[in-house]
């Protein structure tokens, strides 16, 4: 996301031009559950990798920001919406009554809202999930939750595990997962408006502050302590340094993500003016990376300062190139999809067109997928069965399907 006086991603006004190509193929509707679509024609095959792909529609959400399913759960998805619900869709059909609404507790709008949730990795046992979202005092908060049935959420059991004091209302991440290592990790901003304006060198450069990190914690509650920060985090006991903080130097990790099968991160780190970037380390090697920002932007000096030991992107785009926020997706482990097996798809909310890359260390290129163009890219996700999904703030969701 970008600052307030730029294009924000979760504005849906100002970029109402970068609407679908009418030429481009329609997606077909998927009518089974989260899974295998019974649809024959490939709608948007692709020559970009070994084999053919299509987007497969899954339903129609109101501003969906997320995707994703309990471990274990392959019958089901849950999609996020940015007003505060959280919808589950059980055998290609919507469960008539939200999973959660917290639509009273959050502020909606630009860049705020019900950001994403995460399933504990024992949730089957727990009930345990977890939801980031905008407080109404614009603060930016993760919470605790218990399930009350196999279809709802328990409203009354909310616990605050993380709150996070956030200057601005626009760089707010917005993202956690459980990594490989069951741990949480969390995706937050540099606190909003231009070049990061906030102490003398900003929060992302700044150990001291929660702010333009991925932060690794353990979010149970732990005796009087809401969450605990692992021993074995890279600043853990360092004077003056966050002990939450695994990587810093990012601008604002909208979407990222673990490849299920190696453990490798990718985070697609939204520019300010000028690049767009996709970050990419082999697993554990993201522990205490300075991604730059602010004194660089991409590969692009932005502020003559130090940036020690800093890591450049492995994909960048320009804004001269149309790209304006960056949608960072996933490694693609779907063996029914093998098209895209092993490969990176990802997105930018202007840009509507899909890019599949090869990750690797170094500078990466990637292709276009031809497949229908997707106004007002949001999100992607991932559910239990490695199947990837690609949200719109327009309101459909699509499944990856072979072509």
């Amino acid at each position: 996301m970008r600052r307030v006086a730029a294009v924000s991603i979760l504005a849906v006004a100002a970029l109402v031009a970068c609407g679908s190509d009418p030429a481009s193929p329609s997606a077909t509707t998927d009518t089974t559950a989260a899974g295998t679509s019974t649809g024959s024609s490939a709608a948007g095959r692709t020559s970009a990798t070994s084999g053919n792909v299509r987007l497969v529609k899954v339903g129609q959400f109101d501003a969906p920001l997320y995707v994703t399913a309990p471990p274990g759960d392959r019958r089901r998805i849950f999609v996020v919406q940015q007003a505060g619900k959280i919808i589950e869709v059980r055998g290609g059909k919507n469960v008539g009554t939200p999973f959660l609404d917290i639509t009273s507790k959050v502020t909606s709008g630009g860049e705020q809202g019900l950001l994403s949730m995460a399933f504990a990795p024992d949730y089957a046992q727990s009930g345990l999930f977890y939801v980031y979202y905008t407080e109404r005092s614009g603060t930016e908060s993760i919470w605790e939750y218990h399930r009350a049935s196999a279809d709802r959420a328990d409203p009354g059991s909310a616990r605050l595990a993380l709150r996070m004091q956030d200057p601005e209302p626009n760089h707010n991440g917005g993202l956690m997962i459980f990594g490989p290592d069951k741990l949480m990790y969390v995706g937050t901003g540099d606190g909003g408006g231009g070049n990061d304006q906030h102490g003398a060198r900003g929060n992302a450069q700044d150990l001291g502050s929660l702010l333009g990190k991925i932060l690794r914690i353990d979010p149970r509650r732990s005796g009087s302590r809401p969450y605990t920060a692992p021993s074995s985090n890279p600043f853990a006991g360092r004077s003056g340094a966050r002990p939450e903080i695994y990587a810093y130097g990012l601008r604002n990790p909208w979407r990222f993500s673990f490849d299920r099968a190696t453990g490798d991160l990718a985070i697609g780190d939204v520019g300010q003016d000028a690049v767009e970037e996709i970050d990419f380390e082999r697993q554990g090697k993201a522990r205490g990376v300075n991604f730059g920002w602010r004194p660089w932007e991409g590969r692009r000096r932005n502020f003559d300062e130090p940036a020690p030991g800093a890591v450049f992107p492995v994909i960048t785009h320009s804004h001269q190139a149309g790209f304006c926020s960056i949608t960072g997706g996933y490694i693609v482990r779907d063996h029914g999809v093998p098209g895209l097996y092993g490969r990176y798809v990802y997105g930018d909310y202007c840009n509507n067109r899909l890019r599949v890359a090869k990750l690797h260390s170094g500078r990466v290129s990637s292709r276009v997928l031809s497949v229908p163009r997707i106004s007002g890219v949001s999100s992607f996700g991932e559910d239990a069965s490695g199947r990837v999904y690609v949200t719109s703030l327009t309101g459909p969701v699509y499944r990856f399907a072979a072509g």
